[in-house]
Formats: C-alpha cells, structure tokens, sequence
C-alpha cells in the first residue's frame, strides 16, 4: 500500500543513491543527499552568487602567489571541502577539461587534485576526479584508478565509452540523460517521457550491460530535464540530480518503482565486446549524438573554465 506521507525523494532513496548535482552547497543541506556533484559549469554559476564570491574572494587573496591554474584548482577544492562538510559521501571534481584530449595532463591533474584535498584533511575515497569520456580521459582514469584515486568518468554519451571505462577499471560513469533526449528532441521535434526517452534508454542499456557482466563500476545517471526521466531510472546506483528536480521530487507524493535491477539485467540479450582505440573512435565517431554532445560539453566547460580564469585574474 502506497504510504501516502512518503514523498518521491524519500521512495526514491529506498532504491538508488541520490546525490545532488551543484556547487550551491547550501541549498542541498533540506534534502539530504548521499554524495555531491560538480563541474566548471556550476562553479562559476556559484561564485557569482553573491553568498559564495566571498569564497572565490579568500582563496584568490591567500594564493597570490600561486598560478591561476593553481588558484582555480584551490578554488575547486574549497568547494568540495565544504559541499563535503554537508554530504556525508563523496565530492566529484573535475580535471581541467583542456586536458579532456591528454592522458598525461589529466593523470597530472588528478593527482595535483587529490594532494590538495589531502592536505585539507580529507581522505581520498571521499573524492572522484571527473574525466572526460574520451579515449584519453579513459586511459588517465586507469592509470589514476590503480594509485588509488578514484574517477568519475563524465560527458558520457555512448555504449562503446561505457565499456572502454569498465574495463579501465574506473569507479564511476556519469552517462548524460539530458543532453541525449535534448539532442533527439531536435533531431526529430518529438518529445519523449518514460521509458521511451533516448537518454533513460542509454543508462538503462549500460546498467544491464555492467551488472550482466559483472562489472564493478557504479552507474550514476546524470543530466536530467524532468523527474520521469529520474523515476524511470529508479533502481540505477546512483543519480545525481539539480536542487531544482530534487525540490520537484520532494513536492510530489507519486509513486514510484524500481525500473532497473541486477536481476532484470541478466535477462539482457546483449553481447559483450571490447574496444581497440580504432575501434573505440570509430564507434564513436559513428553516433553522430555522441560525437556532437561529446564535443559540445567539451567545449562549454573549456569556456567555462576561461571565465573561471578571467574572474580570478580580475581579483589578483
């Protein structure tokens, strides 16, 4: 019987992790989520809140010294350091997405990442570094994986990234629910719900792919631009979701039930396969969704990051 005083939030918890997607670590503290979130994209949306300048503020002027490279990367860890005082879980931060296309660069920066947050205290299973999807981004997270710093594979849009990071051994894939169905909702002028969704259809594949398999690595669905297409997905490991949704889902008492299971996965017809670099680029190259989301996304956090830059070069 439907408990009439349960929110969708509090059933949805019964069956997937929920973990907020923001740097706005003071609007998440009412909804009580496991783990946080954040990119280039959300910080830069904080700091200019006038509640949070004053961060952006105090870590430029202790670092004047420092590099704006290194500032921004400081800037990052306060975030987290303080989205972490909030959550009881983990923070995602994301490397440079300049690097999204250097294995070197972003394994350097994966580990600048970690010894900061060491140095605030805090452990490094509190913390996943995010990575782009891309073959590069994928063969850092291995090399990272391997010391001990764990990765959270991001702007993942296709089946053939998912499998490539698997096999890396990564802790974490974020793919995208949003910015799929944004791009077949353009495509073809059609709007989708449920499970006829292109974005809910993508997780759905990948999280039958990983537990049929036996893959260890957390699935947590990410963008999304309506709660049906986070209640369809109830049952995922983990998804992560905007303080707006998670208000919406906390307004509303509907029902909820789990879509997605390890059971139900191992009646999955797939195949498993295994991806060369050709090959992986190939495919890639061949979804023309994935090519175009992958490279946008890319594209917005690099600007983001500029803007990021620009803001602390003003205050120096």
């Amino acid at each position: 019987m439907k408990d009439l005083d349960m929110t969708q939030l509090d059933a949805l918890k019964q069956y997937t992790t929920v973990v907020a997607d923001t740097g706005d670590f003071q609007s998440i503290h009412q909804y009580s989520p496991q783990d946080s979130t954040t990119n280039p994209s959300l910080i830069l949306r904080a700091v200019q809140k006038a509640e949070y300048h004053s961060l952006l503020e105090k870590t430029v002027h202790e670092n004047r010294s420092l590099s704006t490279e290194e500032i921004i990367d400081r800037l990052l860890v306060a975030f987290g350091c303080e989205i972490l005082k909030v959550v009881p879980g983990r923070v995602s931060t994301e490397a440079d997405a300049r690097l999204s296309f250097d294995t070197e660069g972003s394994i350097r920066k994966g580990r600048e990442l970690i010894a900061l947050y060491k140095e605030a205290g805090i452990p490094a299973e509190r913390v996943l570094i995010k990575i782009a999807s891309t073959w590069e981004g994928i063969r850092a997270a291995e090399v990272l994986q391997k010391e001990g710093i764990r990765c959270n594979m991001t702007l993942m849009f296709a089946m053939p990234q998912a499998v490539a990071s698997a096999e890396a051994g990564v802790q974490l894939i974020s793919p995208f629910v949003g910015r799929i169905y944004d791009w077949y909702k353009k495509q073809t002028g059609q709007e989708y719900t449920g499970a006829d969704d292109p974005g809910v259809q993508s997780v759905k594949r990948i999280y039958n792919y990983y537990r049929k398999f036996g893959y260890p690595t957390e699935v947590m669905g990410a963008s999304f631009r309506n709660t049906s297409q986070i209640t369809e997905l109830a049952g995922c490991d983990l998804l992560t979701i905007s303080p707006q949704l998670l208000q919406a889902l906390s307004d509303s008492n509907d029902a909820i039930e789990p879509k997605l299971s390890p059971a139900l996965a191992q009646q999955d017809p797939v195949e498993q396969v295994s991806y060369t670099e050709s090959a992986f680029r190939l495919a890639v190259n061949n979804d023309a969704m994935a090519t175009e989301k992958l490279a946008e996304g890319i594209r917005a956090f690099c600007a983001d990051t500029v803007k990021l830059e620009q803001m602390v070069e003003v205050l120096r």
